[in-house]
């Protein structure tokens, strides 16, 4: 049988989960994930895992927080004064608020905490810091 490899186009179906079994994210029920092996376009470990695998095949992998969005950086977290946020939105903790950097890129940064005065924001990977398991079905091979 043919096996998946460096510059195949695949589809896999795929379902994340945490070491706690929460589920963060699944394409079942909509279209498989399509990607182009060896081009760094998934998470190392993902891309990884493919590689070798069959047309068919099931497999359960888990991916260490190093190869998957790297550890939690705590100078990702900082504070910054209440003004700096436009006064129309109306904070709640976790939500996602962008802003543009120095050079022109767009940053992307969670609400961890939040009072009159200041706002924690948390620039790090919502799933940083946390190793991933995901169950793999090879769908394709292009």
């Amino acid at each position: 049988m043919t096996e998946a490899k460096s510059g195949d186009t695949v589809k896999v179906h795929y379902t994340g989960t945490l070491a706690d079994g929460t589920q963060f994210d699944s394409s079942r029920g909509q279209e498989p994930l399509e990607f182009t092996l060896g081009q760094g376009q998934m998470i190392t470990g993902f891309e990884e895992a493919v590689i070798g695998m069959v047309l068919g095949e099931h497999k359960t992998i888990t991916i260490a927080s190093a190869d998957a969005y790297g550890e939690r950086n705590r100078a990702m977290v900082q504070q910054v004064p209440r003004t700096a946020i436009p006064p129309e939105i109306e904070l709640s903790q976790g939500m996602l608020l962008q802003a543009q950097g120095p050079d022109g890129e767009t940053l992307r940064f969670a609400v961890a905490d939040f009072d009159d005065e200041e706002v924690t924001v948390d620039g790090n990977h919502p799933l940083a810091g946390r190793d991933l398991t995901f169950q793999l079905e090879l769908i394709q091979i292009a």
